[in-house]
């Protein structure tokens, strides 16, 4: 692999984002944006795509606990289409169930807290979303 992966953890006051390593094998996160508006987030995920090389996009898909879309899942559908858009590079919608409460476990277990925690759940989400992407992938291909 030559160009890394994005990964989002797409929300309506905050987004994570993380990155794959060069070699597709693990996810790291980065930060956590604040923006207003899909036009402003992508504004701001550009210098971050163009610092990584990112080839493409992972973005977590909301679905409901039933396997259901909702308004959430439709809404990350519609931003992932501007994205693609925006970018010109292929964006996949990766499940993102349960993401947010592994992410809260690991805050709990490193002990992080108060409003430091609010400010990495979302960068950890973002990174737990990219690597269940990359062992998916790495798994289709018997690797």
């Amino acid at each position: 692999m030559d160009k890394r992966i994005l990964g989002i953890d797409y929300g309506d006051k905050r987004t994570g984002i993380a990155v794959s390593d060069p070699t597709g094998l693990l996810a790291q996160g980065i930060t956590t944006v604040t923006a207003g508006g899909d036009g402003k987030l992508i504004s701001l995920l550009l210098p971050y795509i163009e610092q990584y090389d990112v080839g493409m996009i992972v973005l977590g898909d909301p679905i409901n606990m039933d396997g259901s879309h909702g308004f959430r899942s439709e809404k990350a559908h519609a931003f992932a289409e501007r994205l693609r858009s925006e970018t010109g590079l292929e964006v996949a919608m990766m499940d993102e169930r349960c993401t947010t409460m592994a992410a809260s476990a690991y805050m709990n277990m490193t002990d992080t807290r108060s409003k430091k925690r609010k400010a990495v759940i979302d960068t950890a989400s973002a990174q737990i979303i990219l690597q269940n992407y990359l062992d998916r992938e790495r798994a289709k291909r018997g690797v």
